[in-house]
């Protein structure tokens, strides 16, 4: 019962018997600081992606939409380079996560990516 991810419920049947119901949160099946962790860090980097695209997209609307206007251009061509910096961080990130993985031995980074 990790942080109330399982509850009874009292229920009485048909019949007239009482018959517990347990109703069990998405932590319940695997409540190991291992698959929390996994679980998180898998997270983390999807959600840096879809940042990523963002930005991206923001970027490349903001420098197509400037006509003409350098301070527009200039605001658009930052937010591509912001954008292509932080795929390279995300990138990196991401291999460092797994080389320190292999390198130390430590389960939980085998099971994220795998």
């Amino acid at each position: 019962m990790l942080l109330a991810q399982s509850f009874q419920i009292p229920w009485t049947g048909s019949d007239g018997k009482d018959v517990p119901t347990v109703i069990s949160g998405p932590l319940a099946q695997g409540t190991s600081l291992e698959s929390i962790l996994s679980d998180a860090i898998t997270l983390v980097f999807v959600f840096a992606g879809i940042g990523l695209f963002l930005m991206l997209i923001s970027g490349g609307f903001t420098f197509l939409t400037s006509a003409g206007d350098t301070k527009k251009l200039e605001q658009g061509r930052q937010q591509l380079t912001n954008a292509l910096i932080g795929f390279i961080i995300i990138f990196v990130s991401f291999w460092l996560v797994q080389a320190f993985g292999i390198i130390f031995g430590v389960h939980i980074f085998k099971t994220i990516f795998g």
